[in-house]
């Protein structure tokens, strides 16, 4: 069931590295993956989707991906992989998703900025230094807002990951066997608790993307609070509908066992405000 989370910047050799580790590990290795899956929930083209990621979208195009949506779902496919094990997931903010999963190493990937442009041009036959630069300092721009806006964290923080590689000075292949060493230590191994820990994310996961599925509850902003398909809602809806709506969607979904309900109903102009158990 081994699982490892990994972020990397463009030109690191974090793909080679990842590729490495899938291989010597008999692991999936999955990224794009997660974009075709987050594109057809949307209903966009997959291109756009990597255009967004890549900060290549105009601001046109930009209107037509609802960010908030888009984390959502991103976010309940990279726990549904998780929980199903044996695999790599590569970017979609999986080391900040998995992170309080104590089995699952979250590793960084990392260049100097001048290893990173001498290997992009080469890899576009190029002798145009600016123009690697340029597309590297987009990239990694577009990379540092999203994990800012959808998770509150600096990018760099070194606090995000467990082990953080330097491909400037760690050749691909010590980077792979340091990342093994890393995953085959006895805090790294699957325990009941942190697999009861990965499958109650992988559910709330699972809820916000529901809600945010269902017209009829695309607006309610609630938390779920689950234990082992235990789950406690708590939060305030505009009206007795979305407390209805919101009720049968949660409870409707698989390994949901229960629903405690904490909701408040908030109703503007008729000074309500009250509370339901369920």
């Amino acid at each position: 069931m081994t699982v490892i989370a990994m972020t990397q910047e463009m030109a690191t050799l974090g793909t080679d590295v990842a590729h490495g580790l899938a291989e010597a590990l008999g692991l999936k290795i999955v990224q794009h993956e997660v974009g075709a899956t987050v594109a057809e929930r949307m209903q966009v083209k997959h291109s756009l989707i990597r255009r967004v990621r890549e900060g290549q979208a105009g601001w046109l195009e930009k209107r037509g991906v609802d960010q908030e949506v888009f984390a959502v779902y991103a976010a309940e496919e990279v726990l549904n992989l998780a929980a199903h094990g044996n695999i790599v997931i590569r970017g979609w903010g999986a080391t900040c998703i998995l992170k309080g999963v104590s089995h699952i190493p979250c590793i960084r990937v990392c260049a100097p900025l001048e290893h990173r442009v001498r290997w992009l041009m080469e890899r576009l036959d190029t002798d145009d230094a600016d123009l690697a630069r340029e597309e590297i300092e987009r990239s990694d721009a577009a990379h540092i807002a999203r994990i800012q806006q959808n998770f509150g964290v600096t990018l760099g923080d070194p606090l995000l990951y467990d082990l953080v590689l330097n491909t400037g000075r760690v050749s691909v292949e010590s980077c792979i066997e340091q990342v093994i060493a890393l995953s085959r230590r006895p805090e790294f191994q699957p325990t009941t608790a942190s697999a009861a820990q990965l499958a109650n994310l992988a559910l709330q996961a699972r809820i916000r993307s529901a809600l945010k599925a269902n017209e009829d509850t695309a607006e309610v902003s609630v938390t779920a609070e689950v234990d082992g398909g235990a789950v406690t809602l708590r939060g305030i809806v505009m009206k007795p509908e979305e407390l209805a709506h919101t009720l049968a969607v949660v409870a409707g979904l698989p390994g949901v066992h229960s629903v405690d309900n904490q909701l408040r109903v908030m109703e503007f102009g008729t000074r309500r405000f009250t509370g339901s158990k369920h």
